[in-house]
């Protein structure tokens, strides 16, 4: 039996911010699962940042897409069909082939998920974002009571959770976000001390060291540019920078802080967070931020479109600042 999948290709490399048409939708057959494969309707699709650095044609930490073939990401699906006797039809199950309505998949390469929390949750918090979060910060950030946490894109799915970890860690947090909708779920939600709203101020080093009077002492970087240069001018002797993400940086000319020299004189530790690096981590990650959302200690927002068609929409709102949490596309099947 064919079965007709409808999956997006890259066709064309973006220069500076994507396009819709650098995205194709292409429709074409699958086989039957063979033994060891899984054909899966996808219900979840998760579209990241990290995406973006894929899309050029250059050698990094994971490699590059293809043009005018599949994109791939994580997903969440539904087993139909099963050639792997520890899957049955029915089941739900996380795995990369994303951007596509129905994927064939090994067997191997899927994770069952059984749980009392909404499924979605393993594409955020419960996911690559959450290892993000929990690595970064606990183990490049080593974060002590009392110490003051800086943490920029702080209403995404990373800067979200490594904010409220710090939290329940005794530590005192800023938070920087975009808009005012979201500074005020930072502070009623997820409680942090200080929401800066860096599309506001007029100075975000002024501000940053108003809100931080004691100094910074971990600097959780998803943006780059000025936040990275702000965070160095109010870091702390030996403070710690884990960094996750330069979304500033991803679609136009990269800018250095132009007071690199303060890592020096301030011994600073900065260093490259890459989740594939922690994966020791990953059950007691899934262990303690799962209780924590049980218990209420963490709570985490999500931004839903709706239909396989529209996920470079959700994809390209990423860099508009659209989303508030886990920018997520939910597939509809009829």
């Amino acid at each position: 039996m064919t079965i007709l999948s409808r999956r997006f290709h890259l066709v064309d490399r973006p220069d500076g911010l994507p396009q819709a048409d650098d995205f194709k939708l292409v429709e074409s057959a699958l086989d039957a699962p063979a033994s060891g494969q899984l054909l899966v309707r996808n219900e979840w699709l998760s579209v990241d940042p990290y995406m973006r650095g894929r899309m050029n044609d250059r050698k990094t930490y994971i490699p590059a897409f293809e043009l005018n073939q599949p994109l791939d990401g994580a997903a969440i699906g539904v087993v139909v069909e099963s050639g792997d006797a520890n899957f049955s039809p029915g089941d739900t199950v996380s795995h990369f082939a994303g951007w596509r309505d129905l994927a064939l998949i090994a067997a191997d390469s899927a994770t069952r998920i059984d749980t009392d929390i909404a499924v979605q949750a393993y594409l955020g918090p419960l996911g690559f974002p959450g290892l993000a979060a929990y690595a970064g910060l606990l183990r490049i950030g080593n974060p002590k009571p009392g110490e003051t946490v800086f943490v920029s894109a702080a209403a995404g799915a990373v800067g979200s959770l490594v904010a409220q970890i710090a939290k329940i860690k005794g530590c005192r947090v800023i938070g920087s976000a975009g808009s005012e909708e979201k500074l005020r779920w930072l502070r009623e939600e997820a409680g942090v001390d200080v929401a800066i709203n860096y599309k506001e101020v007029p100075d975000l080093t002024e501000a940053l060291s108003a809100a931080a009077p004691d100094g910074v002492d971990i600097y959780f970087d998803n943006v780059g540019g000025a936040h990275l240069e702000a965070a160095l001018a109010v870091a702390n002797d030996f403070a710690r920078f884990p960094l996750c993400g330069m979304i500033e940086q991803y679609n136009d000319t990269p800018t250095g802080p132009r007071n690199i020299y303060s890592v020096i004189e301030k011994s600073i530790r900065l260093e490259g967070l890459i989740c594939t690096n922690y994966l020791d981590l990953w059950e007691e990650f899934q262990r303690d931020v799962g209780q924590w959302i049980l218990d209420g200690k963490i709570k985490w927002q999500e931004t839903v479109v709706n239909g396989l068609e529209n996920t470079p929409t959700a994809f390209l709102d990423l860099f508009a600042g659209k989303n508030t949490g886990k920018m997520l596309v939910k597939l509809s099947h009829h």
